[in-house]
């Protein structure tokens, strides 16, 4: 439907995209949020830098580690040591709070609305803010949760009281081998339950979630609807960015708007219904919520 060549960015001025996504936000009637890791990165969940030193500096005084992703794929020697490393990176992406109240004026901002959010985030914090775990869809799994390796079923598992016993226990950059987990149905290694091959478990959860979706599109179809997209890039564009920019088109109703630094742009066919504000997420909440008070 879209083409690269039809791409185009915003020429209005900050201020009046700020406003013009402001009254968006209050005459939609319905408001599905498109989320991906530039809304983490605003909130504080960096994998570089001064965050990445604090947690690893053992790590990286070993392996010259560079960020988490780079630790992450390291192949460790021993299961000990690879659940040492991958227990304290889940614990501070998943169970320790955002550095930054992100997503807390987010759901300010929309809590009385009716929304659906869809995001390719893994780290649970839009639970943690507040918004309804009925109305979210985690496409690409949780940290929050194991699978099996193989895996034997379509089963995950919690994490929480295990990771956080490896984080306490762990010694030398080695976890207590009795800490490893197994599924309980084989035997084999645990895994996290992120979408990496097609051995990604789609539990019953996912699947009910992907339903309540599909089920929220389908009942709002028609009305007024904002799809705000909030740092969606383009390694994954086919979950919400292309949906988004096809639902926009398709409803002559509809609203696209997308935050994003460096990649806020829509195509020329749906600019006259968009919103592009190329500026930190943050900075931009900050505004939308100022207006509100």
């Amino acid at each position: 439907m879209f083409s690269r060549m039809s791409i185009t960015r915003s020429t209005e001025s900050y201020s009046e995209n700020i406003k013009r996504l402001k009254d968006a936000l209050d005459t939609a009637e319905a408001v599905v949020i498109g989320a991906g890791a530039g809304l983490s990165t605003a909130a504080g969940f960096t994998y570089s830098g001064e965050r990445f030193k604090k947690y690893f500096s053992d790590f990286i005084d070993k392996y010259g580690f560079s960020d988490m992703y780079s630790g992450g794929f390291y192949p460790f020697e021993t299961p000990e040591e690879h659940w040492a490393y991958w227990s304290r990176y889940i614990f501070i992406n998943r169970y320790a709070d955002a550095p930054k109240p992100t997503y807390n004026k987010l759901f300010e901002l929309i809590k009385n609305k009716d929304y659906f959010v869809i995001t390719t985030n893994v780290d649970h914090c839009f639970k943690k803010a507040g918004f309804d775990k009925m109305r979210l869809f985690y496409t690409q799994g949780d940290y929050g949760l194991f699978q099996c390796s193989v895996p034997c079923r379509g089963e995950t598992f919690d994490n929480e009281e295990i990771i956080r016993r490896m984080v306490d226990e762990q010694k030398d950059m080695r976890v207590p081998t009795e800490l490893i987990p197994v599924c309980p149905h084989c035997g084999r290694p645990l895994v996290m339950n992120l979408r990496a091959d097609d051995k990604f478990v789609e539990d019953d959860g996912w699947r009910e979630a992907a339903k309540r979706y599909e089920n929220f599109l389908q009942t709002r179809n028609g009305k007024c609807i904002l799809f705000l997209e909030l740092g969606v890039g383009y390694n994954t564009p086919v979950i919400i960015k292309y949906p988004f920019w096809r639902m926009t088109a398709q409803d002559q109703n509809a609203i696209y708007a997308c935050v994003n630094r460096g990649e806020a742009v829509c195509p020329s066919e749906i600019a006259n219904r968009s919103i592009c504000i190329d500026r930190d997420i943050e900075k931009v909440l900050n505004n939308l919520c100022r207006i509100n008070t």
